[in-house]
């Protein structure tokens, strides 16, 4: 049995992680022993001596995370264990082996029990990002992991680690390949629509599975209307609303790469009423009366720290204040923040804000999230990041 360092917490500081929460900040520490690393295995313990947790230690606000609540060795087949109930659970929600979808998230940190990792599957081919060192140190053993789950259905393993670690220990990562390649190009199926993803030189992981729900709805609500996608990066909103019959559907993203993906896309769906723009969304919007139908705004995160979120919020605001200028009577807006610092009351009364300015009443339609393969746990509630609204604009 191998014994792992010490932490020690102080008195009363146990409370969060006897109701599970994972995180272990640097204030709540008593004592450590000597030496620590990052990434580090540790166990944790009460200030009287309770045992508490395994985590993984890092030198940070968020100075441990913790990825067990009972006394365990962290090797492969702890890893396993880990992955195969995540899998279990993919399998529960019929993302696994479905012929209409096989593009999903595996593992979304917290929400399954291995903070500060993220892996995404497609068709065959799995991403792994960490946002912890402790996970990059414990890429290989979840790699071998990941071939015990899947067997001969695992086509290979790509570590995207370098933009998400801690700047001095991502200065020595390269992203790399710990299992298998890929040759050729990679298309994977979401409700039936294809998509070419390029895990290797996208963003994030090289596709925002997160909208997968939200997508479908857009769809749902397309038949015969004029749709403007913003922030589009390869379409995925677009495809659905002209695989459902829009009348026109304009993609509009800052990346000429990626307007040009998105053009490939339309092509792999055999789309003709598609256009793409390479333009930055507030510079297309500017000029109002371009009269959509419905109008999609799915920007990046605009503020990653509280520091920053007033800011954000007016960027929110005038995002959407322009694109109010540019909505039909009767026409549907469907706004996201995917801002951790913003929360959902927040957001809300930021657009009703941009709502009265632009003098147009809105009825909620829906108040959207994330899919259930980006699970949503009651002892982590950061977890629920991405907040949507759908209106009807009168």
């Amino acid at each position: 049995m191998i014994t792992y360092p010490r932490i020690t917490l102080n008195n009363g500081k146990e409370f969060p992680v006897l109701r599970f929460h994972p995180w272990i900040f640097s204030g709540a520490i008593k004592t450590m022993d000597l030496n620590l690393a990052d990434g580090d295995i540790v166990e944790i313990y009460s200030a009287k001596e309770q045992f508490l947790g395994m985590a993984q230690y890092q030198k940070a606000s968020i100075s441990a995370r913790i990825i067990s609540f009972s006394k365990q060795q962290i090797n492969t087949e702890f890893w396993a264990k880990k992955i195969e109930k995540a899998f279990l659970y993919r399998e529960f929600l019929n993302l696994s082996n479905n012929p209409q979808t096989n593009v999903y998230r595996l593992v979304f940190g917290e929400g399954d029990g291995m903070p500060g990792l993220i892996m995404d599957f497609y068709n065959g081919h799995i991403v792994f990002q960490a946002h912890s060192i402790g996970m990059h140190l414990c890429r290989k053993e979840i790699t071998k992991a990941l071939a015990i789950v899947y067997g001969d259905a695992l086509k290979s393993v790509y570590d995207k680690s370098s933009e998400t670690l801690p700047a001095n220990y991502a200065a020595n990562v390269s992203n790399e390949y710990l299992f298998g390649e890929l040759n050729g190009d990679l298309v994977v199926i979401e409700n039936g629509v294809k998509f070419y993803i390029d895990f290797i030189n996208g963003q994030k992981t090289g596709f925002f599975i997160d909208q997968r729900y939200n997508r479908e709805l857009v769809g749902k609500y397309s038949k015969g209307k004029r749709v403007l996608n913003t922030f589009s990066y390869t379409g995925g909103f677009s495809m659905y609303a002209a695989q459902n019959n829009c009348e026109i559907v304009h993609s509009v993203d800052s990346s000429k790469k990626a307007i040009e993906l998105c053009d490939k896309n339309a092509t792999l769906n055999n789309v003709t009423n598609h256009q793409g723009f390479a333009v930055d969304t507030f510079d297309y919007l500017k000029d109002e009366g371009k009269n959509y139908d419905i109008i999609i705004l799915d920007p990046p995160a605009f503020a990653k720290s509280k520091n920053v979120s007033h800011n954000a919020v007016i960027g929110y605001k005038r995002l959407n204040q322009m694109a109010l200028q540019n909505i039909k009577k009767g026409g549907i807006l469907f706004t996201f923040s995917c801002s951790g610092v913003i929360d959902k009351a927040l957001f809300y009364n930021t657009v009703t804000a941009a709502a009265i300015e632009s003098r147009r009443h809105l009825k909620l339609l829906h108040t959207l999230s994330q899919p259930a393969d980006h699970p949503i746990i009651p002892n982590f509630p950061e977890g629920e990041y991405l907040k949507g609204l759908a209106f009807y604009v009168e």
